[in-house]
């Protein structure tokens, strides 16, 4: 069904209610609305879309829940953050999820959160232990360049005295 569509401006009423059927717990196939709706899929893409970045989660289109990207999981995370158990295993009922499922995905992006905060940690000490080791370095560089110094003006000096007297050890 293409035409003067595309370019329409649809009722609120109508495009939240198609956003819910796209939606869980609904989840249904763009396509499917498409066909039944005739709004264009770009459009329902479009929304969908929208409507995720907005906060809202679970991917339509009858995908398992394995295959969800990392973003889609991690706005589920945040979603039930604050729910009790009830709360989460009506939720979960909801949306097709297992607890578990979701614990799981909570307890992944609090390690990984902790995980990379570990790693800054090392890499600030590493860090600090490399300026040190050059510290130290370039302090034993310097003694030896004032040792290497003041052995080349004895060196000088002795070639003048040796000049200027003669060489004691020639004689």
């Amino acid at each position: 069904m293409t035409g003067g569509k595309e370019n329409m401006a649809y009722p609120k009423e109508l495009k939240n209610s198609i956003i819910a059927k796209m939606l869980p717990p609904n989840s249904r196939q763009v396509n499917n609305i498409h066909k039944e709706s005739g709004i264009p899929l770009g459009t329902l893409k479009k929304w969908k879309s929208d409507a995720m970045k907005k906060g809202f989660s679970a991917p339509a289109g009858g995908r398992k829940s394995e295959q969800w990207s990392t973003q889609d999981k991690f706005l589920i995370v945040v979603e039930t953050a604050t729910m009790n158990e009830t709360e989460l295993a009506e939720y979960c009922r909801k949306k097709g999820l297992y607890v578990e499922q979701v614990k799981t995905w909570q307890d992944n992006c609090l390690q990984a959160n902790g995980g990379i905060a570990k790693e800054l940690k090392l890499a600030r000490h590493r860090e600090k232990d490399k300026e040190n080791e050059m510290k130290t370095l370039q302090k034993e560089l310097q003694r030896k360049e004032s040792a290497l110094a003041e052995t080349a003006a004895l060196l000088v000096l002795r070639k003048k005295a040796d000049a200027i007297w003669g060489d004691p050890e020639g004689d």
